[in-house]
């Protein structure tokens, strides 16, 4: 029904997580891997050619070889291809954005609250331009957070990532700061049934991490209860640390 090839990517920056593919179709068949050569570690964009039509499709989703099982390779799901977040000369992709999310909502878990879902925004209608996340929670009592736990976890985000980011917040002054803003539970249902209505498969349907089109954000926007800004800069070390404190 299908042959499945793949596409070698490589980060070329660890700093920044950017991925670098080869553009050219020439030489992106010349680098084609069927799944028997495959290597372990290795992160590879996945390419379909399909019994009903389709050849040599490049599906977009970015798969790291984490094993084998009889030797046959088994697959990590990584990233969406091309997936940032940038208002500068930063560039976040999905992994860094989500280990920095995961980082940040642990803080949630003494007041029995989880992160059910997020998504984000470069928001850069104003000067300087930020992050934005948006977070839907679970919790019994969604006062019980101190705003300055909500605080913390804006600067943690930002203390997760690279030191491009960092840069351009604390020495460039290009990037304002981070801003989560609280949706009311059942909001990413509600995206879900918005992408469905504009065509999107229901099994092929994935939570994006980073939204641009303007009727989702403004969707996301009227379902904000809260909002809240990281007060400290991250570190950055040029030659020695560097802290701020927002105004």
């Amino acid at each position: 029904m299908a042959y499945f090839e793949f596409l070698p990517v490589t980060r070329e920056n660890e700093l920044t997580g950017s991925i670098s593919e080869p553009t050219a179709l020439n030489d992106e068949e010349k680098q084609l891997v069927d799944l028997v050569d495959v290597e372990l570690g290795q992160e590879y964009e996945l390419v379909v050619t399909t019994y009903a039509g389709l050849y040599r499709y490049q599906v977009g989703d970015i798969l790291r070889v984490s094993g084998f099982k009889n030797n046959a390779p088994q697959f990590n799901f990584i990233c969406r291809k091309n997936v940032v977040l940038s208002i500068d000369s930063d560039k976040t992709d999905e992994v860094e954005l989500q280990n920095a999310v995961k980082n940040a909502a642990n803080q949630l878990v003494q007041f029995e609250a989880s992160l059910v879902e997020y998504t984000s925004y470069a928001d850069t209608s104003g000067t300087p331009g930020h992050y934005v996340l948006y977070w839907e929670l679970s919790v019994n009592d969604a006062n019980s957070i101190p705003p300055s736990v909500f605080e913390n976890c804006c600067f943690t985000v930002e203390e997760s990532l690279h030191s491009v980011y960092r840069q351009g917040r604390v020495s460039d002054k290009s990037i304002g700061p981070l801003e989560i803003r609280v949706v009311e539970n059942g909001t990413f249902d509600m995206l879900m049934d918005f992408a469905l209505t504009q065509g999107a498969s229901i099994n092929q349907y994935k939570t994006p991490r980073c939204v641009t089109y303007a009727p989702i954000i403004e969707l996301l926007n009227s379902r904000v209860i809260s909002s809240y800004f990281s007060q400290k800069c991250p570190r950055w070390s040029p030659g020695h640390k560097q802290w701020c404190t927002q105004n």
